[in-house]
């Protein structure tokens, strides 16, 4: 591949990188026309707790997700990419007994699995090679109608609709070997049981290639749900559980959908090229919330490209 190609090609391991379902990387750039990618990769997500409405963290209903995700991208032109994705999950509740849930799925302490969310993305980029904006669409299918009550599940059963933009720049001079990128996604939701809960998602990072071979990359991630509902805290700010959900049974039984998530991750990942494929690694922390999860999490994985061209 030409000196082009090449760029592209790196850039888009952070495309790899931003399909997990905890992206820290912005999507900017595209494959060349022709360039297919397939990755594969592991993470693992380490629920150690709940943050209330006022940020205490709770340290109950801990739970482990593992994921196997497989994504598949081609480059339509050299601008257009279109991305298929989807994760097979396994999710075990860790809590201490009987879990808050009072449910079964729970309750067993052991583990459940079975396929996720279908993801389909396009992406348009506009610009040059090293100053892009690329807007996308994402849709969020559930693969099938999967229990989505309790910690130990497979997701939250919903569609999706994703709109937004990214933005990436290769930096000149003496920082030539440096690049920063940034996205914004708004995420229309499936409506449940009259809530409004479209949410909005800011990422920020920065990349370094340490050498031709090894990529380095820091990242932010902020998301919002606004129009959620809260659970309240233990300190009686804004008020004491269950906060919106009293008297509202039917409400309380949809919670882990239809909250007023908050929380901001940072972290930080790497890609190294080992000829035929680039393998990944990336981690990432919960470092603020309101009415969200905290814990860890890590992410291992690859990606093979194929030109077609030839």
């Amino acid at each position: 591949m030409n000196r082009q190609t090449e760029f592209l090609v790196a850039a888009a391991v952070v495309a790899a990188l931003g399909a997990v379902p905890s992206a820290l990387f912005a999507q900017a750039f595209t494959l060349p026309q022709g360039v297919g990618a397939v990755t594969l990769a592991w993470q693992y997500v380490d629920n150690t707790g709940h943050r209330l409405s006022d940020g205490f963290l709770a340290r109950r209903g801990e739970s482990v997700t593992q994921s196997a995700i497989f994504e598949a991208e081609y480059g339509i032109t050299d601008r257009l990419s279109a991305t298929f994705g989807i994760p097979y999950v396994f999710a075990k509740y860790t809590g201490a007994l009987p879990p808050p849930s009072n449910l079964p799925v729970d309750a067993c302490a052991c583990w459940h699995s079975g396929w996720q969310d279908f993801a389909f993305t396009a992406r348009y980029r506009l610009g040059t090679d090293s100053l892009a904006f690329t807007p996308h669409v994402r849709y969020v299918l559930p693969s099938h109608d999967y229990r989505y009550q309790g910690e130990a599940v497979l997701g939250r059963n919903l569609q999706e609709l994703q709109v937004g933009a990214s933005a990436g720049a290769r930096l000149p001079g003496f920082l030539s070997k440096a690049s920063v990128q940034a996205s914004y996604t708004y995420a229309f939701m499936e409506e449940v049981v009259g809530v409004d809960i479209d949410r909005s998602s800011v990422v920020f990072d920065v990349g370094y290639a340490a050498t031709r071979r090894l990529y380095v990359r820091v990242g932010a991630n902020y998301q919002e749900t606004p129009h959620g509902l809260r659970i309240g805290s233990v300190t009686g700010r804004p008020f004491f559980p269950p906060g919106d959900y009293t008297g509202k049974p039917q409400l309380f039984a949809q919670r882990d959908r239809i909250g007023r998530v908050k929380y901001m991750q940072v972290g930080g990942g790497l890609s190294y090229d080992v000829g035929p494929a680039d393998v990944f690694a990336a981690v990432s922390s919960y470092v603020w919330g309101r009415d969200a999860h905290d814990g860890e999490v890590y992410t291992l994985g690859a990606t093979w490209y194929f030109d077609f061209r030839k």
